[in-house]
């Protein structure tokens, strides 16, 4: 770790009472929620930018009866192959199924890749949800 600074924070007391509550059980110190905190700004400050190398998942719901959207799922998967790292697939019941892709890569391009796959006819739920590891070189 590097050097650690301190530094003096003014909070209204039902403030800090409500934060010391929220992180009792996560936390053994109220700097490490702080920290953690400081990273989560700056990390979802740095994915947003459209050029920043990100990681994530794209979560789909779907009917599998849908005639063809497997296929097309696939397709779009091939036409993007350098972002796409890994499935999960699981039969949630007779209908539907849930599919999680491990993608990486310009989050202008999993954005792009990501709506494709959610405008698909029989996606019934998509989403994309990236995080930024700073200081980790590929």
């Amino acid at each position: 770790m590097s050097n650690l600074k301190r530094f003096g924070v003014s909070i209204e007391e039902d403030l800090l009472q409500k934060f010391d509550q929220l992180n009792k059980t996560s936390y053994d110190n109220r700097s490490e929620a702080i920290r953690d905190l400081i990273r989560n700004k700056i990390i979802e400050e740095e994915k947003s930018k459209d050029d920043a190398d990100v990681v994530g998942t794209i979560t789909l719901i779907y009917d599998h009866h849908k005639t063809g959207l497997s296929d097309k799922m696939i397709q779009v998967q091939h036409d993007y192959h350098c972002l796409f790292k890994s499935n999960l697939h699981l039969h949630l019941n007779r209908d539907y199924c849930l599919e999680v892709i491990v993608v990486e890569g310009l989050h202008s391009k999993l954005k792009k890749v990501s709506s494709k796959l959610i405008a698909l006819k029989g996606i019934k739920h998509g989403k994309l949800t990236v995080t930024k590891i700073e200081g980790v070189e590929k």
